[in-house]
């Protein structure tokens, strides 16, 4: 039986009669009329608390909203999921990234076989490779330790484990530092050669098929400049590979012994708990990356177990579908106060708009309803200071996620309690605004003349009633972090399941690629293939710079 289209769910009228009342409402009077109404809004799960009272909504509407969830089969096709069924329906795939962090004792079936004890093998592996790694037992072709690791990769190969090994840097291996390197812009690359020593360095290689044109560039030229000062025997020493194709990893001159597996039921962007996270695991240890996994599987655990209304992905992503197809908000702010979150958004990016970015429903019809909104952020307090007036004042209403830690790493006084107070002001002030009494009262105390107070007024009002979510840990450790990335990826299935998308492919990522292999060759030969004039222009253009 196949999801309702949304719009036809017999909640969705509910609904929208319901938004008719919802657009009076006041944030701050919500508050004022219903003192329980934070710890009703709240939830804890995995290490992490999520606050959502500051949103335009009341229990009725969560109430709804967990309707429209029922309505539209939720809980059936999470089970699904985690059963493993085939529910990337143009891939014909399992999606199974949550079994990636399952303990050894757990059986999940992929086609009748036990995935489980293979998992495991793999991270075995990685647990064994790293260890060499670490001790020094493994060494570079002139016998010395390797110092520097550089992971190459794109997408899903480079931005979860780049963004996890940033933000657990407190854990990092003293006498290891870990690079990564993505853009096929060369200076990607050359920034990080030249740091780097043939002599005690080691690439990732990381690419399912292998054949991914930034990766597979990047590699090549690693590989050749590595050549400059060993010997095609010595690349088992210095490059390993994260991919299924071990035919083009041997043809690369890496043994098969230097490969480490993964499987078609992992997604990219899902894909961090897998071999691909080696990265991660020679910057963290081994077995600080076995409580990351391990906090995002007690996160797993609550989406599977925990009723609709106090499930926390649930909620994350119901709060989300209220704030994109009822109240019409486009884009969604990401505001880590946590400087080592810094790449947090740009991963979000791509989980959830290369996840939910589709204008089809699963069946190929059109969807008569928005899909996913623009994810955007940076962190906080520099958030502040660059973006944060649009928030408060421009003509768009942009939720925010507010993303914080209690306790912070450093033993820097005043500064930590100097965050929070921003973080907690700023979802503060987004809600509550400032109204023109409120302006004119303050510029009287100022002594500010009668005359000018009026010219000031408006320019000062911030209209409020903006919201936003708060998601709190006691501090960022691996298993927080583990924890708040699988609640993301929990949050992104939900929102998939309501608009009936296939939140596991990315077929939009396809055309460009092809068109630019066509293009290069252009550049690189004589031939010109047909486009429009702009395109014809611009290969012109860059053909005469290249001979130059």
């Amino acid at each position: 039986m196949n999801s309702p289209n949304l719009v036809n769910a017999a909640v969705f009228k509910k609904l929208t009669n319901h938004l008719q009342e919802a657009k009076k409402w006041s944030l701050s009077e919500l508050f004022e009329k219903d003192p329980g109404r934070f710890p009703s809004m709240t939830l804890t799960a995995g290490g992490l608390f999520l606050d959502y009272s500051k949103n335009c909504l009341s229990g009725k509407t969560v109430e709804l909203l967990v309707e429209l969830a029922e309505e539209c089969r939720l809980e059936q096709k999470r089970d699904d999921m985690f059963r493993g069924d085939k529910i990337n329906t143009t891939e014909h795939r399992a999606v199974l990234h949550t079994a990636l962090r399952a303990p050894r004792y757990e059986k999940v079936l992929v086609d009748g076989k036990n995935i489980i004890p293979e998992i495991h093998a793999v991270l075995d592996r990685m647990r064994e490779f790293s260890e060499k790694i670490h001790s020094g037992e493994w060494k570079g072709f002139s016998g010395k330790k390797i110092t520097d690791v550089v992971n190459i990769g794109i997408g899903g190969s480079d931005l979860g484990p780049r963004m996890a090994t940033q933000a657990l840097r407190h854990f990092h291996i003293k006498g290891l530092t870990v690079h990564f390197v993505a853009n096929v812009d060369g200076h990607d690359l050359e920034a990080v050669l030249d740091k780097a020593d043939p002599e005690t360095t080691l690439f990732i290689v990381a690419s399912k098929t292998f054949t991914t044109l930034e990766t597979m560039l990047n590699a090549q030229s690693a590989r050749s400049w590595f050549l400059n000062s060993g010997t095609i025997r010595d690349l088992s020493r210095h490059f390993v590979a994260i991919s299924t194709n071990a035919a083009a990893v041997r043809k690369f001159g890496i043994p098969e012994d230097n490969m480490f597996p993964f499987w078609d039921w992992v997604g990219g962007r899902y894909s961090v708990w897998s071999a691909i996270g080696l990265p991660l695991v020679l910057a963290i240890g081994y077995n600080h990356f076995t409580e990351f996994l391990a906090g995002a599987y007690a996160m797993d655990v609550h989406f599977k177990n925990a009723p609709l209304a106090s499930n926390m992905p649930v909620i994350l992503g119901l709060v989300g579908i209220w704030n994109r197809n009822f109240l019409g908000y486009s884009s969604v702010s990401i505001a880590p106060y946590l400087q080592d979150l810094i790449s947090f958004s740009n991963y979000l990016q791509q989980l959830e708009m290369e996840s939910n970015g589709k204008q089809v429903r699963k069946n190929g019809e059109a969807v008569e309803y928005r899909t996913c909104p623009v994810i955007w952020g940076n962190v906080g307090t520099n958030g502040q200071h660059a973006y944060f007036q649009l928030l408060h004042q421009g003509t768009e209403i942009i939720p925010v996620d507010f993303i914080t830690a209690l306790q912070p790493h450093h033993t820097l006084p005043k500064h930590h309690a100097a965050l929070l107070a921003n973080c907690f002001a700023q979802s503060e002030a987004l809600m509550v605004g400032k109204s023109a009494e409120k302006v004119r009262a303050d510029l009287e105390a100022a002594g500010m003349s009668t005359a000018e107070i009026e010219v000031q007024t408006p320019q000062r009002m911030f209209p409020g009633n903006r919201p936003s979510n708060t998601i709190l840990m006691n501090v960022l450790r691996p298993e927080t972090l583990g924890a708040l990335m699988a609640l993301y990826e929990h949050k992104t299935f939900v929102q998939g399941a309501i608009w009936n998308v296939n939140s596991f492919d990315q077929w939009g990522v396809e055309l460009g690629k092809l068109l630019a292999k066509t293009i290069e060759n252009e550049l690189e030969g004589d031939e010109l293939a047909h486009h429009d004039s702009s395109t014809s222009g611009l290969i012109a253009l860059a053909k005469a710079s290249l001979k130059k």
